[in-house]
């Protein structure tokens, strides 16, 4: 489900975090790695003749990789019309689908856990996050949420969608609070989105609003709305009653309910070391090593598998505070069109 565009950057031996990103010139040493993969069908991908690696059917022709110009305007000449045979065909889709076709945009993959990196396992955290409780600069809670998520839009029948959207909910003193919704992509600065305001899934531009009000005063003592409590077994108790459940929640059941608190509250200091200890109090969370998020920030992933979805939570390795979750297909559905490791959700959460 990535789009071509995205293969090539995947590609590109220049790093997005080095001097010259990978839509931009390649540097000397950019050029040499990017020749010998042009040069040779088979160098570098065993088994994989002129392939791209990660794509069944490549995407380099062989009038691509031979006979063009030689030496360096060779290279960037076969890069140039590689990537404008890209950008054509994405133009040639967003125009050509229909009302009943929605064009296809890419979908975000699962997150990478980075080779080497050390796990930091969860009563190790949550004791860090217990020393940053501590301090006198500490965050303090707030009424709230800034969440950017991806989420998969299934039906019979269709190809499954993937909606971007970013919410911002902030509550004044009188109890009132406003709520702004866009339709954007971090990932893809200025390209437009799907969204599937109005029932029928279309692009829109980027930073489209899809919602911004202002809702009258309010006011609630059961959670999500209350304030969650400083201690793990109260907060607990908490989440079992956001979820409606007098029943002990299970590690899949706690994640949801979570994400439920973080789409309402923006934690402090104390309540990341009480939702922290909670979570490693819970069992059923592997830490796996360090990945770096949807939104560029750095964080430590624990895992949890499930039926049929990997739900992976990505927390801050210094203050334990939780930055995403995302949840991700471990088996096929032929009849949603979805297969295994496609993104089902994703939130990465802001202060």
């Amino acid at each position: 489900m990535a789009d071509e565009l995205e293969l090539l950057r995947g590609a590109d031996p220049a790093p997005p975090d080095g001097p010259h990103f990978g839509d931009g010139p390649l540097d000397h040493n950019a050029e040499r790695r990017l020749e010998h993969l042009l040069r040779d069908p088979g160098d570098g991908l065993p088994g994989r003749p002129g392939l791209l690696p990660g794509h069944p059917r490549g995407l380099l022709p062989g009038r691509l990789r031979h006979g063009l110009l030689p030496g360096p305007r060779r290279l960037r000449l076969a890069w140039g019309l590689v990537a404008m045979a890209v950008v054509a065909a994405l133009t040639l889709t967003l125009v050509l689908s229909g009302p009943s076709t929605p064009p296809a945009v890419a979908a975000p993959r699962p997150l990478v856990v980075e080779t080497g990196s050390t796990p930091v396992p969860l009563n190790r955290l949550a004791e860090r996050a217990s020393a940053v409780a501590g301090s006198d600069d500490a965050p303090r809670l707030r009424k709230g949420t800034h969440v950017q998520s991806w989420s998969l839009g299934m039906s019979d029948g269709k190809p499954p969608i993937t909606l971007p959207e970013e919410r911002i909910v902030r509550w004044r003193a009188d109890a009132s609070h406003t709520e702004l919704v866009v339709a954007t992509d971090p990932r893809h600065p200025g390209r437009p989105v799907l969204s599937d305001a109005g029932g029928e899934p279309h692009l829109v531009d980027d930073g489209h609003v899809l919602l911004d009000q202002t809702y009258p005063p309010s006011w609630s003592d059961a959670p999500p709305k209350s304030p969650p409590p400083r201690d793990p077994a109260r907060l607990r108790a908490y989440l079992m009653e956001a979820q409606y459940t007098d029943t002990p929640l299970t590690t899949p059941e706690l994640l949801d309910a979570m994400a439920t608190l973080l789409d309402n509250w923006t934690l402090g200091a104390h309540e990341n070391a009480a939702l922290t200890r909670l979570l490693a109090g819970a069992g059923g969370l592997r830490p796996v090593g360090r990945v770096t998020d949807r939104l560029g920030r750095r964080g430590q992933a624990y895992v949890n598998d499930g039926r049929g979805v990997r739900r992976m939570l990505i927390m801050d390795p210094v203050t334990g505070a939780v930055l995403g979750l995302e949840s991700t297909l471990t088996r096929p559905d032929p009849e949603y069109g979805v297969e295994e490791g496609d993104v089902m959700s994703y939130s990465a959460w802001m202060r």
